[in-house]
């Protein structure tokens, strides 16, 4: 065994996304002591492989205890003492690279926004009408015009030019564009999603005894 007496700190975040099915400490935590060579020594030490046969799903998601990362170091520099500076639960999940063609993604994004303009559509109308804005909008304009509304004047104009714009304001995102640089509502949604998920996974693992742990 190889000895050394430097502090090592790790960090590692709750959720991870590897490409190689062959994991080393350098793919799932950021790595720094005193001692570089043993630093390069560590960042390429197996931490885990995921199977060549996929069952399903579950195979490629894989709950670990920093326990076990810490044993596996100590293991190799018993007389390190290592520093956890991040999570002490993660997920490390693999993805398989993509291939060259794109067509399936293109098609799912094709359909799903199908999906999202008709049923915002839908929402909108059925909006529009339990609250009755065309009698809102008619009586408005009478009580300000002295005139009767036809169905189609600058309230219906303005109204309809003003909701695209103030979904576009609010969600600060069209396309690659973005009004400012603060995470869009949908960012933030996505965000918590994913971290309610990997904490889920955790859990899960943890009470179903399949998270790699110490001994």
């Amino acid at each position: 065994m190889k000895q050394a007496s430097a502090t090592v700190y790790i960090k590692i975040e709750q959720s991870i996304v590897v490409h190689d099915k062959r994991v080393t400490l350098e793919d799932i935590a950021t790595i720094t002591s005193t001692d570089q060579a043993m630093v390069r020594q560590l960042k390429q030490m197996k931490v885990y492989r995921f199977p060549d046969k996929k069952q399903g799903k579950q195979d490629y998601i894989q709950v670990f205890s920093l326990m076990k990362v810490i044993q596996m170091i100590q293991q190799e520099y018993p007389q390190a003492e290592v520093q956890n500076i991040g999570e002490t639960d993660f997920v490390l999940k693999y993805l398989p690279p993509k291939g060259k063609s794109n067509t399936l993604e293109w098609v799912k994004t094709a359909v799903l926004c199908i999906v999202v303009f008709f049923g915002a559509a839908f929402t909108i109308m059925a909006f529009n009408n339990d609250v009755s804005v065309p009698d809102i909008f008619s009586k408005l304009y009478r009580q300000v015009f002295d005139v009767e509304s036809n169905g189609f004047t600058e309230l219906e104009i303005c109204y309809s030019l003003g909701l695209p714009i103030g979904v576009l304001l609010f969600f600060n995102h069209f396309g690659n564009y973005k009004l400012t640089s603060d995470p869009t509502p949908i960012d933030v949604e996505m965000r918590k999603y994913e971290q309610d998920v990997d904490t889920s996974y955790i859990q899960n693992a943890g009470r179903g005894g399949k998270s790699i742990d110490v001994d």
